[in-house]
């Protein structure tokens, strides 16, 4: 009978993973990439941006578990068969530590923190005079478990809060807009606006250039979701013509970044290597050995995408 689980990734550590699988589910055989062994008798997977082909060679195959939020590098797969059922790892903990990530950079642009840096640079003494956090509104873009995480602290320390999203929502302490009809006046009362939307269809671009014209002038950005999300044309544009003033950006439609864009010369722009939040695997662990005993039992699984909706 089939029964082990492969772990396939490149950036996760397959030691601390398998570690933790183990304190959960001692009996669990985990297999790591790319020493798969006799195909037939994995079960399970564990991945992040598996080798195209990989998982389509697993006869057996029952439930991937992607390792993180974003869906989209499984769901872009047209190997991998589309009944087998997809979940995503999305714990407290990694909500909570992307809350920390996008209120740290929040804090770093309503502050003017880049602006020191300038003159820390040009060995100039010269003091600003901040505003209230309550004049500088901020807006995320997608408040399900990472967003609406943000979105809550964020609150908690001050700042007038918005989230927009494709479908209501309601988040207590912060103003909820939704659909096309919500965008523009969103946008409208957001100058420090976070991305937080899942890659889908739909989502791919949002954040063109009417989304960025759509924002006061001056407003900044911060980009913690998904590369593909954000037309990276337009806001180069909207960058050197002065209407976003700064970014900060962790995710890009090309990992890594190229050293020939033109991000990483900007002054006003913070590039960051995809950090903002992870599955830890001794908490995350527990949420992966619980959809293979669901699974084993024949019991509805947690956590499964909705390949239509992509997230």
């Amino acid at each position: 009978m089939p029964g082990a689980l492969l772990f396939s990734s490149k950036l996760d550590d397959p030691v601390a993973w398998s570690a933790a699988l183990k304190v959960a589910m001692p009996e669990l055989e985990i297999r790591v990439s790319p020493e798969l062994g006799p195909p037939a008798d994995i079960e399970t997977a564990l991945v992040w941006k598996a080798p195209p082909g990989e998982l389509a060679a697993l006869p057996n195959l029952k439930l991937i578990t992607n390792l993180g939020a974003g869906v989209d590098p499984i769901l872009a797969d047209p190997t991998i068969p589309s009944h087998i059922p997809v979940a995503r790892l999305g714990d407290e903990v990694m909500a909570q530590m992307m809350a920390q990530f996008v209120t740290m950079c929040v804090l770093r642009h309503y502050r003017d923190l880049v602006r020191y840096k300038r003159q820390q640079r040009n060995r100039r003494w010269h003091y600003e005079l901040p505003i209230a956090s309550y004049d500088c509104r901020v807006g995320v873009m997608g408040i399900g478990l990472l967003g609406g995480a943000a979105a809550r602290m964020l609150s908690g320390i001050g700042f007038p809060v918005a989230g927009w999203g494709r479908s209501p929502r309601s988040i207590d302490g912060v103003e909820t807009y939704h659909g096309r009809e919500g965008l523009a006046p969103f946008l409208a009362r957001t100058d420090i606006l976070v991305c937080l939307l899942p890659l889908t269809r739909e989502t791919r671009h949002i954040v063109g250039r009417d989304v960025l014209y759509g924002l006061p002038r001056g407003a900044k950005l911060v980009n913690c979701g998904r590369g593909g999300t954000v037309d990276e044309a337009a806001l180069l544009a909207a960058l050197r013509d002065g209407q976003i003033a700064e970014a900060t950006i962790d995710v890009f439609e090309e990992e890594p970044l190229p050293p020939e864009s033109p991000f990483w010369g900007m002054e006003q722009v913070l590039v960051l290597p995809h950090i903002a939040s992870i599955a830890v695997p001794e908490i995350a662990a527990r949420d992966v050995v619980a959809n293979i005993r669901r699974l084993r039992a024949g019991q509805p699984l947690l956590n499964i995408v909705d390949r239509a909706r992509g997230y």
